[in-house]
């Protein structure tokens, strides 16, 4: 079956997003917006995740996931099947995240929010630092909990795989790109691998409309980590 997605939506968990990207606020405007699957992928954490799931109820389908930054300054999607994947990787790499301090005034609000889009907690530590952790070694934490890493918005000249390391290393297995817009011009040189197109909104009305389609084999979120790792030649 034929799905629209977008898979790179921050919550207001992360410091770059508006206040108001809230879990009500996401779930709802992906609906008028007519997707069928987002994924919310905060920077360094998912502590938002949960809620977001808890308000879709099986509206939409909610995919675990989170955008981590590694020690090369790479932006990798990491998505799950399950929460409690998720939260096992979020329990891992929390211990590889500086603490620096967060400071709102400059950087932003890290508010962590319950089902009614009420705020529970914030975030102490900066979730705009980089892990002390490689592009490999998060390659391998993720897929030592069954997850799949999409290296993030690769056509953009900073914090991509193309920008801090030249190339796509052969070896990690990836499966599917992300651009953060679709030109021939780009794509063209990737044509081995499966391409996706996210929004990265870190605001409302950035979320996608019914763009970005992809073939599964069942409108699950099994289907859909299937589909992030299968290699296919496009």
């Amino acid at each position: 079956m034929r799905i629209a997605v977008d898979l790179h939506i921050h919550s207001a968990l992360s410091p770059c997003a508006d206040d108001d990207m809230t879990p009500n606020n996401i779930v709802n405007m992906a609906l008028l917006k007519g997707l069928d699957a987002i994924a919310i992928t905060d920077h360094n954490s998912c502590d938002n995740v949960e809620a977001v799931m808890r308000v879709a109820d099986g509206r939409i389908l909610v995919l675990p996931g989170m955008e981590v930054q590694t020690k090369e300054d790479v932006h990798l999607l990491c998505y799950f099947e399950d929460m409690e994947s998720l939260l096992d990787f979020d329990t891992c790499i929390r211990h590889f995240l500086p603490q620096v301090p967060n400071v709102p005034h400059i950087f932003g609000n890290q508010y962590i929010m319950d089902q009614n889009d009420q705020i529970i907690g914030e975030r102490k530590e900066l979730l705009l630092s980089s892990l002390d952790l490689s592009v490999e070694q998060v390659v391998q934490l993720a897929m030592q909990r069954g997850g799949v890493v999409v290296p993030a918005h690769i056509d953009r000249p900073s914090y991509s795989i193309i920008s801090q390391l030249g190339f796509i290393p052969p070896n990690l297995g990836f499966s599917v790109l992300e651009f953060s817009k679709f030109d021939m011009n780009y794509t063209i040189y990737y044509k081995k691998f499966k391409h996706i197109y996210s929004s990265d909104a870190h605001q409302l009305g950035q979320i996608l409309e019914r763009e970005m389609l992809i073939d599964i084999y069942n409108g699950s979120l099994t289907g859909i980590i299937q589909w992030l790792k299968n290699y296919t030649v496009i």
